[in-house]
């Protein structure tokens, strides 16, 4: 969904969605408030009402400024690869996310405020449809790896800002002690599956998925 955006005074929408990264960036999605993002450009919280209503309002600039980064390469197929244009896509919307703490969080569900970024969408899907893609299954198509790797891009922050402010939080022996692998090996093994190397998961995941979808 678009909404509508308001005209402002002074500060610009860029200048106040960058200050509200660097603050997401060191407080989390707990810690983003707008008297934070205030203090970051050194003006009241009452300046930012002219370009943001509240945090949700706010959230939605974020979410589309992060989308901005994907649209390029959404439901474009290189070289008329499906597969590659999945592939592509999920990586780069991955990446994008985790250039941001709560990256995936912030971006998922938010209501685009920029009817550009539609816009520029009607071409590759346009040349998609042409190509004689049926459009509601493309979509279909596009969306479960889009939604997939937001999903697992979530948990993934989970999984590494968890270690990053405790670093026994998936410390893999103190697991096995807590569930006694010897007695539960294959849940053993299965912590060094889930809980190492989270790009080579999400890659090898994507990949099945992604071939899958190419079946059909």
């Amino acid at each position: 969904m678009v909404k509508a955006g308001g005209v402002g005074r002074g500060l610009t929408r860029d200048q106040i969605v960058r200050a509200a990264f660097e603050v997401l960036d060191d407080a989390g999605l707990e810690g983003l408030t707008m008297r934070k993002v205030a203090d970051r450009l050194g003006v009241q919280a009452a300046a930012l009402y002219w370009h943001v209503s509240n945090k949700s309002d706010l959230l939605d600039e974020m979410g589309t400024s992060l989308w901005r980064e994907v649209a390029p390469v959404a439901f474009t197929l290189p070289d008329g690869d499906l597969s590659a244009g999945l592939l592509r896509a999920a990586r780069q919307l991955r990446r994008t996310l985790l250039e941001h703490r709560d990256g995936a969080t912030v971006f998922a569900g938010r209501r685009l405020t920029d009817p550009e970024v539609v816009r520029e969408q009607e071409a590759p899907i346009a040349a998609l449809v042409a190509a004689g893609h049926d459009l509601a299954h493309t979509l279909q198509t596009w969306q479960i790896v889009l939604h997939f790797t937001v999903g697992w891009t979530a948990e993934e922050q989970g999984i590494r800002q968890a270690q990053e402010a405790d670093p026994s939080s998936y410390d893999l022996e103190l697991r096995d002690a807590a569930i006694d692998a010897e007695q539960h090996p294959h849940m053993a093994a299965a912590g060094r599956l889930m809980f190492t190397d989270l790009e080579a998961r999400f890659e090898a995941a994507l990949s099945r998925l992604v071939a899958s979808l190419a079946l059909t």
